[in-house]
């Protein structure tokens, strides 16, 4: 019997994805493993397994609000960003709402919203990757939720804080908006702003972000948002009981120790972004201005998933032909040119 327990384990660890796949580029995953101090801080907490983690995670949220500058009552936490979103949507919408996004846009927005059987209202984005913001104003003038991506999920663009701000002095003041910054810790200083001082302005602003993505916790499962506290007090209202994994605090933490080595990191996945852009552009292949951990292709005339159906590269194609890379190794990226060179042969 101890024998086929320990078969069962096997089978189990043997089922987990692997840390390092140069292959796996649609999920837009950290194509590292845990920084090692967070592996490290994790291993310790492992022995807290018994215990069950705080009621309401008051101490992750007073860590994450003082590292981003608010107060602590400013700040939800959620299983992952996608907890956060849902955790919006209970509170402020009812059934039959309207939610206007992109088109393409994340993958799980539209999931969301038909989980909270609301109507999206989808905005094509411009011919270079952008959200066109004034279809989307106009789209939000009888929405309860409007979600704007920056950079934005699937092209990596970027909309200027000037056009950002237009947007929401014409979005109405009882009209959610989230700001979904899945992936600001990849964005350099030129494109980065206060957005602590922006939810202050606007108080029906939600800006939302993840540890999954820059951090490569995205097996823990732990996200957050932060908004005005009157706002923020009816998320909150929504935060389930023991929802945060014991871990969550000590990666969150261990994480913000390693400032470092997670610049360093962040270094590296942009250089190859870069690199990656540069290599296929002198094969005359146009990619959007990707500011986060991936590459986007728009359609070129024929369907990308083509080109990559053959190969062993995982990525994630659309319906109008466009796919999206996640910046992997220095491997990963010689598979996606091999890949991209041969069909253009």
């Amino acid at each position: 019997m101890a024998t086929l327990h320990r078969e069962v384990t096997d089978a189990a660890v043997g089922a987990l994805p692997s840390a390092v796949n140069p292959m796996a580029l649609s999920l837009n995953e950290n194509p590292f493993a845990p920084l090692p101090t967070v592996r490290s801080a994790l291993v310790s907490a492992i022995d807290s397994g018994n215990r069950y983690p705080e009621f309401l995670p008051q101490k992750l949220r007073a860590l994450i609000a003082e590292r981003v500058g608010v107060r602590d009552e400013q700040v939800v936490i959620g299983v992952g960003a996608t907890g956060v979103i849902m955790q919006v949507l209970s509170a402020v919408t009812s059934p039959g709402d309207k939610m206007v996004m992109t088109s393409p846009t994340f993958d799980g927005y539209p999931i969301f919203a038909q989980m909270a059987r609301l109507e999206s209202v989808t905005v094509p984005l411009d011919t270079h990757g952008h959200h066109d913001l004034d279809a989307m104003a106009d789209a939000a003038a009888d929405a309860r939720v409007v979600v704007v991506c920056r950079p934005h999920n699937p092209t990596g663009t970027v909309e200027s804080y000037a056009d950002i701000e237009r947007f929401l002095q014409r979005v109405p003041v009882d009209t959610v908006v989230l700001l979904d910054e899945a992936y600001v810790e990849f964005l350099t200083p030129h494109h980065r702003f206060d957005a602590p001082a922006l939810v202050a302005q606007y108080p029906n602003v939600v800006v939302v972000r993840t540890f999954s993505k820059a951090y490569g916790l995205a097996g823990l499962r732990v996200g957050y948002g932060f908004c005005a506290p009157e706002l923020a007090r009816r998320l909150w209202a929504m935060q389930p009981p023991f929802g945060i994994a014991i871990t969550g605090l000590v990666a969150v933490a261990a994480s913000y120790d390693a400032e470092s080595e997670l610049q360093q990191r962040i270094r590296m996945i942009t250089a190859e972004r870069r690199y990656m852009r540069m290599r296929l552009r002198s094969m005359g292949v146009y990619s959007t201005d990707a500011q986060a951990n991936f590459v986007y292709l728009p359609s070129w005339g024929r369907q990308w998933r083509e080109v990559f159906a053959d190969t062993e590269l995982q990525v994630r194609d659309y319906a109008d032909g466009g796919v999206r890379i996640t910046v992997g190794n220095r491997q990963s990226t010689r598979a996606v040119l091999s890949a991209v060179r041969a069909a253009l042969q």
